[in-house]
């Protein structure tokens, strides 16, 4: 729209061609930096078409099917709010002047609205109106529409304007759509990526998974099997000692000395057999219901003879710990071995914490792919030291039978292997995390017995 003297001169007698191309160039050396359609149509309509002596203006932008026009972005009293609509106007293809426009693709002056049936008179009537469709490919992607209170007030000066307006508009529009596509085509394949490192991770990891539980698995058979026939012979060997202790140490203290050296290297024996059977699942175990909570209480009261003055022990329970069916003894000696081996990674002393929390895991849960847990409800047992750490490359090692960083005779490397081989037995798991000069945790899964 126009603003009009006395004489009633049109916008392209008052503005002059210098000032004409002054705005185009100006629209097409900013239109390349406008970053997305929302700016662009305001930009038109308020340093476009606002520019060049229009009084009113408003932009439609089509949906995809092409069935409706909607406003979004406007100029003169047609948009008292800014760059904010209230209630847009929605016009259907084919309604009113506007709408026919879009569903013929062809631009349109009206000298006279009076004698135009099909007009849709607005909040202010006008008298004459031009109507530019906005097209790129085959798409109509809006209208821009321009009313004036008198009528007769748009010629061909003014369509040519509109229409170039209209060009320069869809050109960028579709700029800015190709570039939304490339987006999201980019965005597309960096998913995709992921999505696919991640399988790749995932199965690189299961495959160490299956590596690792296959090779447990064949170390936990050969040591089943060696501790099974050991077991025999030392049965052998024990029983005969017991004989000739009774016929030969009532007559020579000093053999009954050395029978009662190889008794006791027997039941040293018989203990690493208990050991290895325990990891290779063949224990015998007593299950009965068990409060974790109360089995860390009393472990703890006779573990104080193990722990230095200089170690401080502090419990965590969240909330009552669901029951569990478990051999007590087994899972005793489990945390001892636990504590033990925290208060050996902190020979400067230091803080032992151990945490109870129920856990439910799920089939979705990565912690049950990682951890080759079932479905279900556990009660969670952390021990945590501050100590010096296990390094990377040995935790795949520590549940090893005979596996030991200490030095040669201090300790025989079966203490982890049998809580692993006990909590596999008994439906859980054991995990353990750990950093260099950080400490370790260690978490037994123990199954939860339906909560109280």
């Amino acid at each position: 729209m126009f603003s009009h003297s006395a004489a009633k001169t049109s916008p392209g007698e008052q503005s002059s061609e210098a000032l004409l191309l002054r705005i185009f160039n100006d629209f097409a050396i900013n239109v390349m930096s406008i970053p997305n359609a929302n700016d662009l149509l305001w930009y038109v309509a308020q340093n476009v078409v606002g520019k060049l002596n229009f009084v009113d203006c408003v932009i439609y932008t089509s949906n995809l099917d092409e069935t409706i026009l909607t406003q979004a972005a406007a100029l003169g009293d047609k948009n008292p709010f800014g760059r904010s609509i209230i209630n847009p106007l929605k016009i259907p293809f084919g309604q009113g002047i506007t709408g026919r426009v879009a569903q013929n693709r062809e631009a349109v002056i009206v000298e006279d609205l009076l004698h135009d049936k099909s007009y849709i008179p607005d909040t202010k009537p006008a008298r004459s109106e031009i109507c530019v469709p906005m097209i790129f490919g085959n798409r109509v992607v809006g209208v821009i529409d321009s009313e004036h209170p008198e009528p007769g007030a748009f010629g061909q000066t003014e369509l040519e304007i509109l229409t170039t307006v209209a060009a320069m508009t869809s050109a960028k529009l579709e700029l800015l759509e190709e570039t939304e596509r490339s987006a999201r085509r980019y965005h597309d394949l960096v998913d995709a990526h992921t999505r696919l490192t991640r399988e790749i991770n995932n199965r690189k990891a299961l495959e160490a998974q299956l590596f690792e539980a296959r090779r447990l698995e064949a170390i936990g058979r050969l040591s089943g099997g060696f501790a099974h026939d050991f077991n025999n012979i030392l049965t052998a060997v024990s029983g005969n000692l017991d004989i000739l202790d009774e016929v030969i140490s009532p007559r020579d203290p000093e053999v009954g000395e050395c029978l009662a050296a190889a008794r006791t290297a027997s039941k040293k024996g018989a203990a690493l057999v208990r050991s290895m059977l325990a990891f290779a699942q063949r224990a015998h175990l007593e299950a009965e219901v068990v409060d974790i909570r109360e089995l860390v209480d009393s472990t703890l009261d006779w573990s104080k003879r193990v722990l230095p003055d200089s170690i401080s022990v502090r419990i965590h329970l969240s909330e009552r710990a669901w029951p569990t069916k478990i051999d007590r003894s087994a899972a005793e000696n489990a945390l001892l071995n636990l504590i033990v081996n925290a208060r050996d990674a902190m020979p400067d002393g230091g803080r032992i914490d151990i945490r109870i929390e129920n856990v439910s895991v799920m089939a979705s849960d990565p912690e049950a792919r990682m951890l080759q847990l079932e479905p279900g409800k556990f009660v969670r047992l952390s021990v945590s030291d501050t100590g010096t750490g296990i390094p990377e490359h040995q935790l795949q090692q520590i549940f090893d039978p005979f596996f030991t960083t200490k030095p040669a005779g201090e300790g025989t490397g079966l203490g982890l292997s049998t809580v692993f081989g006990f909590m596999q037995q008994s439906k859980g798991t054991v995990a353990v995390d750990s950093k260099i000069g950080e400490g370790s945790t260690f978490h037994l899964y123990f199954s939860a017995i339906s909560p109280m």
